[in-house]
């Protein structure tokens, strides 16, 4: 009897809950103006969980409004002020595969280029601590990939110039990355995989500043291996494009050659 009397009471329990009145939601009756005014506001409040919430609601019942559009947009942008990535990145694909021609997805292009920008990435390591061979490029590559799209396909937008300033530093800091796994091989005594992963460097960032350093990485991971005439020619290679190399100042005035004082 004590069973049945307790199974009784829950589920009354559970009945009882199902006639509880369920929060009232308060856009209903929101016109498209009202619902992308609250979220732009929710916006500049820094609130972008609610601002996102507005914008789907706007999307979902004004989905051929002329805000549905710019909700996308300010979602994707949301979702980055968030610092969600991956929910970021859907956004812009999704608005760049839907508007491939609306006057603003120049700027869905821009902000997947800014979601994945990492300024940590091969300058600023330090402060992290982290070895920046454990660092996974993968991130700089794409955000460099997303600007490149929106430099080729919209040279004249306004943001081609700031786009095209950022694939500068990701290609260096690429070029860095590539270069500290180099040193990396180098202190391990893999000579061969360290004069390797340098001259990847090179073939792939032809234009980047760490090239200095990976053409000297070369000449001494070749001396050390013997290849003389290998060594020879980075060496050649080297004082052709930097003739006045840091890497130059020691060893100069000495019997030894430069590369031997590292």
């Amino acid at each position: 009897m004590r069973s049945l009397a307790a199974l009784l009471a829950v589920l009354l329990l559970v009945a009882g809950c199902g006639l509880l009145p369920e929060q009232a939601d308060e856009t209903v009756g929101w016109s498209a103006n009202k619902l992308y005014a609250e979220a732009k506001t929710a916006m500049g409040e820094g609130a972008y969980d609610k601002a996102v919430k507005y914008f789907e609601k706007l999307e979902a019942r004004y989905p051929y409004g002329r805000f549905a559009q710019q909700a996308q947009l300010e979602v994707a942008y949301a979702y980055y002020k968030q610092q969600e990535k991956p929910q970021a990145i859907a956004a812009c694909d999704r608005f760049i595969r839907l508007h491939p021609n609306h006057p603003n997805v120049d700027y869905a292009y821009y902000l997947k280029g800014l979601v994945n920008f990492n300024e940590d990435l091969g300058m600023l390591g330090h402060v992290s601590m982290q070895d920046l061979t454990e660092r996974d490029p993968k991130a700089a590559a794409e955000s460099f990939d997303a600007f490149k799209a929106l430099v080729q396909k919209f040279p004249d937008s306004k943001y081609a110039q700031d786009a095209t300033l950022r694939m500068a530093y990701l290609v260096n800091a690429l070029a860095s990355h590539e270069v500290h796994v180099a040193h990396y091989y180098m202190r391990r005594g893999a000579y061969i995989a360290a004069a390797n992963r340098a001259q990847t460097t090179l073939k792939t960032y032809p234009d980047a500043p760490a090239n200095e350093e990976a053409l000297f990485i070369m000449v001494k991971a070749y001396d050390l291996l013997g290849m003389n005439d290998l060594r020879d020619d980075s060496e050649r290679v080297m004082r052709q494009n930097f003739p006045n190399s840091k890497y130059y100042q020691r060893g100069l005035d000495r019997d030894e050659p430069w590369w031997k004082l590292w």
